[in-house]
């Protein structure tokens, strides 16, 4: 019987300080410590494939289009997500094949820069909706509205770049996710939900296009694509929460498709933090095939060994 393959889904926690300083320090420090709890999860004999955010660093690059507009050609967002998944993918072979032989395991890491095909026709390109990057007075945001970008006043904080953020339809590369996985590697892949795609018509060619895909929808996707048994979707809180902020806050441990859903119906989960991450535990759990159980567990980073080993941690939706 070939081993348990799990899906680890990292959140922005795990790639930035605890200040959320995006520095090149400051990602490597909080990858390495990230890094010791996903090593936990290889040691329980699982194969793992890890994807991960790129908020943060696609929110620089985009800065740095701004500022160097003059002097270089901006790349398209396709680009920056391509870009950062090979940086942050690399960073995490560095630090987990460290973590790995630190504790006398022969696994190793490989990084697979991933694309992700997404609908042309997605209603989202005609309805931008996903922030990026920073906020900026409206003088600023006009000009860059005039080289077609859309912006959204946001307040007192300034205006800030909506795009699309297409419904994800397929993992390109999972043939090579499962080649990898075969010869042994823990795989990084489908970075910040995969660099966007779409195809011609007839299946024959790809080609990026300006938008980004959620990350936690696409590791959904990617974990159903694999045919694994787990989706474990890293956070920085230890459970989901209902009533959050206020006196009544109360943990979510065990729950079941509908409870999520009502919850989700009566306006629980913000659609910026927790809302994906429920939508995506609900979609991999639904979508499992007969006779393969599946499940999905929202949790802190420092609980996922647990919660791939069944233990009580987090919260937890399963077939």
């Amino acid at each position: 019987m070939p081993p348990a393959r799990v899906v680890i889904a990292l959140g922005g926690n795990a790639m930035t300080g605890p200040d959320g300083s995006a520095t090149p320090g400051a990602q490597r420090e909080a990858i390495s410590a990230a890094c010791e709890h996903i090593a936990a999860v290889v040691a329980t004999g699982v194969q793992v494939v890890l994807t991960h955010g790129n908020g943060p660093q696609v929110g620089n690059l985009l800065v740095k289009n701004e500022l160097a507009a003059a002097e270089v050609p901006p790349v398209p967002l396709d680009w920056c997500v391509a870009q950062t998944q090979a940086t942050i993918g690399f960073t995490l072979a560095d630090e987990l094949d460290a973590a790995l032989a630190e504790r006398g395991l022969p696994q190793r890491t490989a990084a697979l820069v991933t694309r992700t095909l997404v609908d042309a026709g997605d209603p989202h390109f005609r309805d931008p909706s996903k922030p990026v990057g920073r906020f900026l007075p409206r003088e600023q945001a006009e000009r860059s509205m005039a080289h077609g970008q859309t912006w959204e006043d946001r307040g007192e904080r300034g205006w800030r770049r909506v795009v699309a953020s297409p419904d994800p339809r397929s993992v390109i590369d999972v043939p090579a996710v499962e080649a990898l996985l075969a010869a042994g590697f823990v795989v990084a892949c489908a970075g910040g939900g995969g660099i966007p795609v779409v195809d011609d018509g007839a299946g024959r060619a790809l080609r990026g296009v300006e938008a980004v895909v959620d990350k936690d929808l696409t590791a959904a996707l990617l974990a159903r694509e694999l045919a694994a048994g787990t989706l474990v979707i890293a956070t920085d809180v230890p459970h989901v929460m209902i009533d959050f902020g206020t006196p009544a806050a109360r943990p979510l441990g065990r729950v079941t498709a509908d409870e999520l859903r009502e919850h989700a119906a009566a306006g629980q989960f913000a659609r910026g933090s927790m809302g994906p991450k429920v939508a995506a535990a609900l979609r991999f759990v639904e979508s499992s095939s007969p006779g393969h159980p599946s499940r999905a567990v929202i949790t802190s980073l420092e609980h996922i060994a647990d919660a791939v080993t069944g233990n009580d941690a987090g919260t937890v939706l399963q077939t």
